[in-house]
């Protein structure tokens, strides 16, 4: 076991990667001789040469579009999209090329592309660069969207990622890079993709969130049991697309209510459609209709004011108490 950032838990998997299979490539703006913005990929062009980590031209379509042809013979691209507002310029190479590549060959092709992109707020940075974009890939057939929440998991399910023979949406959230440590294992090990975990047990609502608001979630989760002795469940998706519906479904049957967070828009999200599918499974066993914690439909804003455009212990807590006062 190592102690580890959640930053130096996504490089140290990207090394065993490397390690492990000679058609495991990095790339990306700046990654190489670098190591990328965040130093997500220090060392790498150093240990493992300009052909297995390299920088890119300021283009992402050109980026993706690389990374598909090489997918398409036999490689195992991870290249990087520096920010996540910049996934736009190559959501035709993703969402219409790599997502469709397997159905339109008929098998004959895959693209296990894992597209690694930082996003998320409370960091302070420029326009562009907090966007939470999840919900586009969501609605994207073919496209696996994975967000991590801590170093153990971030190892775990990148390897998994990179190992699949799908593409896969890599979200890594900014403000976790270097506010959290845990023990992650120094070997190659895997965290399944699709399936979430219970990060607290609870009885009497079901907090639902993913990426840097689990840790959010499980403060108003102490906060609710502090004021009112609640005692709320927090689930960690992990994988949004596909989401594990059946954790979802067994929590909300046992504790009757629901409260899904996350920090992207609300109109649309993830939390929208978690919440059709949490009344259409499970609408007898609700005691009052699914809340949902979230930014707002507003454009990211700009620094001075982000911290009133995420949600917080009290925005959680308050849909808690709605979901148990109905």
């Amino acid at each position: 076991m190592a102690t580890m950032t959640l930053i130096q838990a996504i490089n140290h998997a990207l090394r065993v990667e490397m390690e492990r299979d000679e058609n495991v490539i990095v790339m990306g703006e700046d990654v190489g001789v670098n190591g990328g913005v965040f130093r997500a990929t220090a060392d790498l062009y150093q240990d493992f040469g300009e052909k297995r980590s390299f920088d890119t031209p300021l283009a992402e379509s050109a980026i993706i579009g690389t990374a598909i042809g090489l997918a398409n013979h036999g490689f195992r691209p991870v290249p990087e999209i520096q920010f996540a507002g910049f996934v736009y310029e190559c959501m035709d190479q993703i969402s219409t090329q790599a997502a469709r590549i397997r159905m339109r060959s008929g098998g004959r092709f895959t693209a296990p592309i894992t597209i690694r992109i930082p996003y998320g707020g409370g960091v302070k940075t420029p326009e562009m660069h907090s966007d939470s974009l999840e919900a586009l890939f969501l609605h994207s057939p073919g496209v696996k969207v994975v967000v991590p929440s801590t170093p153990y998991d971030a190892k775990g399910l990148l390897i998994s990622a990179i190992r699949d023979d799908d593409p896969v949406i890599f979200y890594e959230p900014m403000k976790l890079y270097r506010s959290i440590k845990a023990d992650v294992p120094e070997e190659a090990y895997t965290v399944p993709l699709g399936k979430a975990n219970v990060v607290r047990e609870g009885s009497d609502v079901t907090l639902i969130a993913y990426g840097s608001m689990v840790h959010v979630a499980e403060k108003a989760a102490a906060q609710a049991e502090k004021e009112r002795g609640v005692k709320a469940e927090v689930i960690d998706l992990r994988t949004i697309s596909p989401f594990d519906l059946e954790t979802i479904i067994g929590s909300v049957t046992k504790t009757h209510r629901a409260v899904i967070v996350h920090e992207a828009a609300q109109t649309g999200g993830v939390g929208a459609e978690l919440s059709a599918r949490i009344h259409e499974e499970a609408i007898l066993s609700l005691e009052a209709p699914v809340e949902r914690v979230t930014g707002f439909d507003t454009p990211y804003p700009l620094t001075a004011i982000e911290d009133e455009y995420l949600p917080t212990v009290d925005r959680i807590c308050a849909g808690i108490y709605k979901t148990l006062d109905f």
